[in-house]
């Protein structure tokens, strides 16, 4: 699965020409674009996630990129459906932000921002604690950073109910804790080489989600993109995306570390990469009592009779 990633994109994407990052960044810069913020933002993001004790970035040459499409009116950027990182092919697949039937974005500093974000996010999934058992030949993940699935089927956490405003579940507070960092690093580098938010509607849009400064009114707003529908589409996924993890893993982080967010949001971090919660579940049993961590988080039926595997 590693060494031929092609049959995941032929299923997923036939309709987009996909090369690894390294060339992506090379064309860019051959035809003219200052590629220099995306890897000044990569080296701040370096230096960051050594503190959490990830010592090795994504390789570029298992990045690939998505452009060049042959679908008429194909969107690309990080709320593309089906895109993300595969941990079993260990790739990441990433498309061009913007207009997709371009070899070379439409919106050069929209989609650095983008891609940015994209890479550091996916650099902590890369990066996160994994244990894989074999289960009749096949390997089953039953660790993801401080996430558990048993090989008998349970998850660790439930689904939160639709439309919840918090959550407990641990799959969410982990994908928040990694976009957060991701639009961290994307907004100080915005703002260190002078990238304002776009003019038009869905390019002010995704500027905002890329650095986190969405506002409760954006995600109130319906957009709808004349003469295209991906757009439009691409405007819902935003939003959704918002609502359904970055503000629940912000309500998470008030709601058990007032004041404290920050400090929890690190500790967080180093327990996804190291995949040991001893050192945060002490610290949470400190402000909330005995065994926060797995109330919080373990549904009651973890340990229930599962399937034979």
């Amino acid at each position: 699965m590693r060494a031929d990633v092609s049959p995941l994109i032929a299923k997923r994407h036939p309709d987009h020409v996909f090369r690894p990052l390294s060339e992506m960044l090379s064309r860019w810069a051959a035809a003219g674009i200052d590629t220099t913020p995306f890897h000044a933002g990569v080296e701040n993001a370096r230096r960051r996630y050594i503190g959490y004790g990830l010592t090795r970035m994504l390789p570029l040459d298992r990045v690939l990129v998505g452009c060049d499409s042959s679908r008429p009116g194909a969107f690309g950027g990080f709320h593309h459906p089906d895109q993300g990182y595969r941990h079993l092919q260990m790739v990441a697949v990433i498309t061009m932000y913007g207009a997709m039937e371009r070899r070379n974005p439409e919106h050069p500093a929209s989609a650095l921002l983008d891609l940015l974000r994209a890479y550091t996010h996916d650099c902590l999934h890369y990066g996160s604690r994994r244990r894989y058992v074999d289960v009749a030949g096949v390997p089953v993940r039953t660790q993801y950073g401080i996430n558990y699935r048993r090989a008998t089927g349970q998850s660790y956490s439930a689904a939160d109910q639709r439309g919840t405003h918090h959550t407990r579940n641990i799959g969410i507070v982990m994908e928040g804790a990694c976009d957060k960092e991701a639009r961290t690093v994307t907004r100080r580098t915005a703002e260190h080489f002078g990238v304002t938010e776009p003019s038009d509607v869905l390019g002010a849009l995704a500027f905002r989600d890329a650095t986190g400064m969405l506002t409760e009114e954006d995600t109130r707003r319906v957009v709808d993109v004349s003469g295209s529908e991906e757009q439009t589409r691409y405007a819902t996924a935003i939003n959704g995306y918002e609502k359904g993890v970055n503000r629940r893993y912000t309500h998470f982080l008030e709601e058990f570390a007032p004041g404290e967010e920050n400090e929890c949001h690190t500790r967080l971090l180093a327990a996804i990469i190291s995949g040991d919660v001893t050192a945060l579940g002490a610290w949470l049993d400190d402000r909330h009592g005995p065994g926060t961590f797995t109330g919080l988080f373990r549904t009651p039926g973890y340990f229930e009779p599962g399937l034979t595997a």
